[in-house]
């Protein structure tokens, strides 16, 4: 299971506080963003932002868990009505490519701070990172596939997508579903039928 699932449930005057520290992180990154400032964006005392997060690596945390959550939300939504497998990741790409660089905070982190983000894009911790992905991405091919496969396959198209997001192609939009489609259909599904228990 996710690390990240124990962040489901926030209360309401976290949520405000978390989206608070989200306007702060894209208007001036991560590293300047105090607990002053997420107090003042939510419009309230910095006693209460402490009562909800000890400490803002705690708030970061959360942060960061709750717009994973997000996420998964958001491909599992696009990928519900999607009667077939490759229907099925290409609705989780092209979801996932625009949730990410349509995210104004992430992409102020991408542009001013990728500091932030190099230790986790490398070695073990990118393994981590993917493995956490894969768990995120997995719940919308489960009825197309029986396990592990839903995991393994969340993997590689978490892989596919980073690398198509950190290194843009001239050929291929990473968020057009019907280029998308065709990488799908040619190259990700045709890895994954050999296994037991996938259906198309």
């Amino acid at each position: 299971m996710s690390q990240f699932v124990e962040f489901a449930e926030l209360s309401p005057q976290a949520g405000r506080v978390l989206d608070a520290a989200l306007r702060c992180v894209a208007r001036v990154g991560l590293a300047k963003t105090t607990l002053d400032d997420v107090a003042r964006e939510a419009g309230c005392a910095r006693a209460t932002v402490y009562r909800c997060f000890a400490n803002k690596q705690q708030l970061q945390i959360a942060l960061v868990a709750r717009e994973a959550l997000a996420l998964r939300d958001a491909v599992a939504e696009a990928a519900a009505p999607c009667d077939a497998l490759e229907d099925a990741i290409t609705a989780a790409v092209v979801t996932s490519a625009r949730f990410l660089t349509n995210h104004s905070a992430l992409a102020f982190v991408c542009a001013h701070e990728p500091e932030v983000l190099l230790p986790y894009l490398a070695f073990e911790r990118e393994d981590a990172v993917l493995r956490e992905a894969a768990l995120l991405v997995a719940p919308a091919f489960g009825r197309f596939c029986e396990a592990p496969v839903p995991e393994r396959l969340g993997e590689w198209l978490a892989r596919t997508t980073l690398s198509y997001l950190c290194n843009p192609s001239q050929s291929f939009d990473v968020t057009d579903p019907e280029s998308v489609r065709v990488l799908v259909g040619e190259f990700i599904v045709p890895g994954f039928v050999k296994f037991q228990g996938v259906s198309r």
